[in-house]
């Protein structure tokens, strides 16, 4: 069975860092996608950033060059770096990686918090 646990979600201050990290129970290199996705509280949940299975990374216009995503498939982790956070970043952030099966297959971690104090 698939899992992906979160971690790294922290309150921090406006104009801080922060690292987040996604550790899957199986080999990264299996999924065709890999992303960090966002929900605040009454909002759509709405992709951060992404990387696909050979490195190749996206971000959401909103980023602005603030975050990178990276991926080792040694250790079957992908991670966000976070740098000159903001308080409408805050919210939970989920992992998700997706992989062709029978069909496309998504799968979702149980997110980690993140709170920017102005």
């Amino acid at each position: 069975q698939v899992q992906l646990v979160e971690s790294g979600g922290a309150l921090v201050k406006a104009g801080d860092s922060l690292r987040l990290s996604c550790a899957a129970s199986i080999s990264v290199f299996t999924f065709n996608y890999m992303g960090w996705y966002r929900q605040a509280p009454g909002e759509q949940r709405e992709l951060v950033a992404g990387i696909t299975r050979y490195g190749t990374p996206n971000y959401a216009d909103f980023v602005e060059g603030r975050f990178t995503i990276s991926k080792d498939n040694a250790q079957n982790t992908i991670d966000l770096q976070m740098s000159n956070l903001r308080p409408e970043d805050s919210a939970v952030y989920y992992c998700n990686a997706s992989r062709q099966e029978v069909q496309l297959t998504e799968y979702w971690g149980q997110g980690t918090q993140v709170t920017v104090s102005s």
